[in-house]
């Protein structure tokens, strides 16, 4: 006689993720903080607002390389996993850090077009990985190094905007100031995005990963 079949618990996927899994939901939260305090500038000008949006990515950088290092040290590596985790770094290190370009003044024609591409670099090296991590992992099990940059590096953009702020040098004063290029207005500094992007899909450039 076939038992009925049991019905799904409520947050019964809640319960199936692992411990890494929430570091990694907590990266996508900082992510979506720093979304939201880099809005709360562009509609109040209060620096507080700009410097919590900026110092959210470095915490989301902590805990995206906790949890891995709890994935390994747990060994509970998945596929739910490592989705999760570009997701949330596309947030954290691709939405994040454009948002708060924005925020800071990159709001040019040619501006939006050079933060678009990096967004889309992002996703596109984030979705490379998942779908080569295999190949790249070989008989070891292990990914030994990334084509292109990782996205996290972006936080290196967050950092000069940053400091950028904390000079008096975002919105009308923006280090590099502002071309009028045809139909667009560029802000030079919206090329160190367009530079992070093209870093980040390139399949020449191996960085070893520790």
């Amino acid at each position: 006689m076939s038992t009925p079949q049991q019905r799904p618990r409520h947050f019964s996927m809640l319960r199936d993720l692992q411990l890494a899994d929430f570091f990694t939901l907590a990266n996508a939260a900082c992510g979506m903080g720093s979304v939201f305090f880099a809005m709360f500038f562009v509609a109040e000008p209060s620096l507080s607002n700009f410097y919590i949006a900026a110092a959210l990515a470095p915490a989301a950088f902590i805990f995206d390389v906790l949890d891995g290092r709890i994935a390994r040290w747990r060994h509970a590596h998945s596929a739910l996993g490592r989705e999760l985790d570009s997701l949330s770094d596309i947030i954290s290190f691709g939405v994040g850090p454009a948002t708060l370009a924005f925020a800071a003044g990159m709001r040019g024609g040619w501006d939006l077009a050079a933060l678009i591409y990096f967004v889309c670099c992002g996703v596109s090296r984030l979705a490379r990985f998942n779908v080569t991590a295999e190949t790249l992992a070989e008989d070891s099990g292990k990914v030994k190094y990334f084509e292109g940059t990782p996205i996290p590096t972006s936080v290196v953009l967050t950092a000069i905007l940053a400091w950028c702020a904390s000079h008096g040098r975002i919105g009308d004063a923006l280090v590099g100031g502002a071309w009028d290029i045809g139909p667009g207005t560029l802000h030079p500094m919206a090329l160190l995005f367009v530079l992070s992007g093209s870093l980040m899909i390139s399949k020449t450039l191996r960085i070893p990963k520790f």
